[in-house]
C-alpha cells in the first residue's frame, strides 16, 4: 500500500503539469489583458509595467519562467492586487473555503446516505417514491437556482439567515445548504441503487435467513459494500466543495477560492487564475487518493489487487 500511495502521487506531478500548460494557453488566448482598462493607460506606462511582469517575452519563456517559480514553491505576483504574491492571496481564501466545503460535504453525507439506505429498504412505496423524486429535483436544479431560492425563502421572507456576507456562524448556514443539498440529491440516488443491487446477493439473504435484524443487515452487511461506489463519488465531490464553488460563493459573497477565481478571470489575472486552477487540481487527485484508500480499506479485496 506503502509502493501504491507513492506511485499515485509520482502520478500527479504529469498531471498537475499538463494542467497548468492547458490553463496557462487558454488564459493567454482570451482577448484583451490585465492592464486594459476603460481609460488607456499611456503606451510607455503599459510597456514598463509589461516588462515587469514579463508579459513582453515570448509565451514560451514566460510558461519557462512560471514553472520554474512553481517548482520552488512560488506563484508569483499578483497583477491586480500590487504588493501581494498569488500565495499570499490564495492562503487567506483557503479558510473559508474549507470551512463552508467541509460543512457542505458532512451535511451531503448525513442526508444523502441515510435518504438513500432509507429509500432502497422500503423499494416502490412512498418512502422510496418521494425521497427519490426530490432527489432528482435536487440533480436537475443546478446551485445558481437553488442558491437564490434558498434566499428569497429563509432570508428575505422569513428573515432567519443573512442573505450574504461572511464573519458569523449564520452566514454559513444558507451557502452550505446550498451545496450540500446539491451534493446529497446524485448521493442519494446512487446509494439507493447500489443497495438495491448487493439487497440480491446471496450473503444478504443469508443474513436474513438467519435471523439478523433488519438494521444489522442494511448498516452493516449491505452498506459495506454497497457504499463502495459512494466512497469514489464522494472524492471529485469533496474536492469541489473544499476547494470552493465558483456559483454559491459569488451568490452568497463569500471571501472563498471559487469568487477568487472568478474575479480573477474578470480581471484577467493569470497568476492567480493559474494558482487557483492548480490548487482545485492538486486538491481533487489528493481527495480522490484518500477516496480510494478508504474503500481498500473497507474492501480489502481492492488493496490485495492494487499490491
Amino acid at each position: 500500500m506503502f509502493l501504491y500511495v507513492l506511485k499515485r502521487l509520482a502520478e500527479m506531478i504529469p498531471v498537475l503539469l499538463v494542467v497548468v500548460v492547458a490553463t496557462f494557453f487558454l488564459a493567454h488566448a482570451v482577448p484583451g489583458g490585465p492592464f486594459d482598462k476603460e481609460r488607456p493607460m499611456p503606451a510607455e506606462v503599459k510597456k514598463q509595467v509589461e516588462a515587469y511582469y514579463g508579459l513582453d517575452q515570448p509565451l514560451h519563456v514566460q510558461l519557462g519562467n512560471y514553472i520554474g517559480n512553481l517548482a520552488h514553491g512560488s506563484l508569483g505576483p499578483s497583477m491586480k492586487y500590487p504588493g501581494w504574491t498569488v500565495n499570499q492571496i490564495i492562503g487567506a481564501r483557503i479558510p473559508v473555503s474549507v470551512i463552508l466545503g467541509s460543512l457542505s460535504l458532512l451535511i451531503a453525507i448525513l442526508v444523502g446516505i441515510p435518504i438513500g439506505v432509507i429509500a432502497a429498504s422500503r423499494p416502490n412505496t412512498w418512502m422510496d417514491r418521494v425521497p427519490m423524486g426530490l432527489a432528482l429535483i435536487g440533480i436537475c436544479v443546478p446551485s445558481f437556482v437553488f442558491g437564490p431560492l434558498l434566499a428569497l425563502v429563509f432570508s428575505l421572507q422569513l428573515g432567519w439567515f443573512p442573505p450574504c456576507g461572511w464573519g458569523s456562524v449564520t452566514h454559513l448556514v444558507l451557502p452550505s445548504l446550498a451545496l450540500g443539498l446539491i451534493t446529497a440529491a446524485p448521493l442519494a440516488r446512487l446509494t439507493r441503487g447500489e443497495l438495491m443491487e448487493v439487497y440480491t446477493l446471496d450473503y444478504v439473504r443469508t443474513a436474513r435467513a438467519k435471523g439478523v435484524s433488519p438494521t444489522r443487515v442494511r448498516f452493516v452487511h449491505a452498506l459495506r459494500n454497497g457504499i463502495l461506489p459512494v466512497v469514489t463519488y464522494l472524492g471529485p465531490a469533496a474536492a469541489a466543495l473544499v476547494s470552493g464553488s465558483f456559483v454559491v460563493e459569488s451568490l452568497f459573497d463569500v471571501p472563498g477560492v471559487g469568487r477568487l477565481f472568478v474575479t480573477a478571470i474578470i480581471n484577467r489575472d493569470v497568476p492567480v487564475i493559474l494558482g487557483t486552477t492548480l490548487l482545485y487540481a492538486v486538491a481533487l487527485l489528493c481527495l480522490n487518493l484518500v477516496a480510494d484508500l478508504t474503500k481498500a480499506a473497507l474492501d480489502p479485496r481492492t488493496a490485495r489487487d492494487r499490491r
